[in-house]
């Protein structure tokens, strides 16, 4: 097997629910050894939540942590601490989640780590930030969609806000914090120093904002929602078919002119309204009533079919089967099934890259709360007697 990129880092995740989770199976993805540490008894809050479960196992749960191994440790009892010193000694990254203030309460923040392991790199993500006047507010996802700006300008003109359909503002720190977090290992290496993350919910959601963002500095006012237009291009929307929808995306002059003559509508060629993008955009109710007189009339995959033959980028609307039903989707191995204790196998989603010398690979499942605290703890230095000594105090 290939050696993969992270290989020899070592994690220690004190995450749990959905952004720091997301981010260190990221980086178990990408080979590091991550050690999850759990509450003794019930673990990962999303252990719980559902339905739906297989066999008893959350769902939501199985989705964001492969390649981790489970210990469970109790942090305020003095046994548990030191099995969580023991395990900074051997770590490379520590990443959290707890509420701003927790760690430092519980005498694990970064700075006590560095005194003990200088070369760490100590991510923090939390809802806010850890300094600041919000930094005490309470962050779920909804909340932070809503503060960031993205929610009002997501929806239809004349509905109401929309929260995206997974958990971005989650998700997106989980991916930024795992960017750091692996351009801090880069630093380390060149110069061995390491240092401290502090990445939020909010800040990943007003990076996302981009060009919306753009729009208000340019104007000064606030972007609209445009339902599933584009505020600046077009044609570049949902249009309705004789069996549905299909998207359609005519990002230049020369696509809008392949578009119109695979869809017959030569004419809107020669009609200035049209000529260019600020033109489509100005007149963009009368262009879309011109494309869907046509596109009405044609079943998606008859559109899909004359658009993609004429090279203009579209696509259908699949639903969750029916993208894992997609011979693209199965080529890139976006669908994994990989062997479970207690279920058999357990499907998981694919990675988002691909890697020709040190490819991401599944070597571990979603963990059984506390599987490997034994294995973890061995490799400790602790021995038997002495664990089970814990496991009774309820340390472990």
């Amino acid at each position: 097997m290939a050696q993969l990129p992270l290989s020899g880092v070592r994690v220690v995740d004190l995450t749990r629910v959905m952004a720091g989770p997301y981010c260190t199976m990221l980086l178990g993805d990408l080979g590091a050894d991550v050690i999850k540490i759990e509450r003794p008894g019930t673990g990962d809050d999303t252990r719980s939540w559902g339905p739906p479960f297989i066999d008893g196992i959350s769902a939501y749960y199985l989705s964001v942590n492969r390649n981790k191994r489970s210990i469970t440790l109790d942090l305020k009892h003095p046994a548990g601490q030191e099995v969580f010193w023991r395990l900074v000694d051997r770590a490379d990254v520590i990443v959290e989640n707890f509420s701003p203030g927790t760690v430092d309460r519980l005498g694990i923040g970064y700075a006590a780590v560095r005194g003990r392991r200088p070369q760490i790199i100590y991510c923090s993500i939390s809802g806010f930030g850890q300094t600041g006047p919000g930094r005490d507010r309470t962050a779920y996802d909804l909340i932070v969609q809503g503060m960031s700006g993205l929610m009002s300008v997501t929806g239809f003109p004349d509905g109401e806000p929309v929260r995206f359909g997974v958990p971005i503002a989650d998700i997106g720190a989980g991916m930024f914090a795992a960017l750091a977090i692996v351009a801090a290992l880069y630093h380390r290496a060149q110069t061995g120093e390491g240092q401290y993350i502090d990445t939020s919910m909010l800040g990943g959601q007003v990076a996302l904002l981009t060009y919306q963002a753009g729009i208000y500095f340019a104007t000064g006012e606030a972007p609209k929602r445009t339902g599933n237009a584009h505020p600046i291009v077009a044609p570049y929307q949902t249009f309705r078919s004789a069996d549905g929808h299909v998207n359609i995306a005519a990002g230049n002059d020369a696509i809008f002119a392949r578009m119109c003559r695979a869809l017959g509508l030569d004419d809107l060629l020669g009609d200035p309204r049209f000529a260019d993008n600020a033109g489509r955009i100005t007149h963009l109710p009368e262009l879309v009533e011109r494309i869907e007189a046509v596109t009405r009339t044609l079943t998606t995959a008859e559109i899909v079919q004359r658009l993609d033959a004429a090279q203009v980028p579209c696509g259908p609307i699949y639903t969750v089967p029916e993208v894992f039903a997609d011979p693209q989707v199965q080529h890139l191995e976006l669908h994994r099934r990989i062997p479970h204790p207690t279920l058999g196998t357990v499907d998981q989603t694919g990675f988002p890259w691909r890697f020709s010398r040190t490819p991401a690979d599944i070597r571990r499942h979603p963990p059984l709360l506390g599987e490997h605290t034994e294995e973890v703890l061995g490799e400790l230095g602790y021995t038997a007697d002495q664990i089970a000594a814990m496991r009774e105090a309820g340390a472990i």
